[in-house]
């Protein structure tokens, strides 16, 4: 509280917020990513204890301003969190304030994954199909490996996670762009060309088998 001249803990709420590790005070949050629309972030506590900074009030006068660092109090964060349109709005203070708090409660947590197979054999025959160029937009492959080939990356049209199959027909090589283009914004449309361009992979390798048939002849 204060919107000119230096902000004091006394006889106001900062006092309240100041001590509310042992008044025995909840804390509720709200946030104004625009002016008179608050957000409602759920039950907070202090992450670290309050301090003073120097901010312009209200009139551009410079002041000293009560910092409260907070964090969530309950297990389900999903509340606090920010969505990206909300993220991309904040300013570079506010950005590097909440990386501190972020940053401070994160530990290492072990977690189960499953690993889907994906065979080293297909990945070079798809390579080898689309000849060094994507098989999305056509660009040539960014850059050669370090076995001097071009580095393409392979995608899976239908996900293995989504049950779909390690097969030169559900398989596409493609550049890192658009790979991650792909996996950003699951267009639908996009899955539609990938699966043509997939089934054509079948037809392309007979067609590769075939010729160098002919060339052993």
């Amino acid at each position: 509280m204060g919107k000119l001249g230096d902000q004091i803990l006394e006889g106001n709420q900062n006092s309240t917020l100041y001590y509310s590790d042992t008044n025995e005070v909840d804390v509720h949050l709200f946030e104004v990513m625009k002016r008179s629309i608050y957000t409602y972030r759920g039950i907070v506590k202090l992450a670290d204890k309050p301090y003073q900074s120097t901010q312009p009030d209200d009139n551009g006068d410079m002041r000293k301003v009560w910092i409260f660092p907070v964090k969530p109090i309950a297990e389900d964060t999903a509340m606090m969190k920010l969505t990206e349109k909300e993220i991309v709005k904040l300013s570079n203070r506010e950005l590097v304030r909440r990386l501190e708090i972020s940053r401070a409660d994160k530990v290492p947590q072990k977690t189960e994954t499953i690993v889907y197979y994906r065979d080293p054999y297909l990945k070079e025959v798809i390579k080898r199909i689309a000849e060094g160029k994507c098989q999305y937009c056509g660009a040539e492959a960014p850059f050669k490996d370090k076995n001097n080939e071009p580095y393409l990356e392979e995608h899976h049209v239908k996900r293995l996670a989504d049950g779909g199959s390690d097969t030169i027909d559900n398989v596409v090589a493609i550049c890192p762009n658009c790979h991650r283009k792909m996996h950003v914004l699951n267009d639908e449309a996009d899955m539609i060309i990938l699966e043509g361009i997939a089934a054509q992979n079948v037809n392309r390798l007979k067609l590769l088998l075939a010729y160098e048939r002919k060339v052993l002849k």
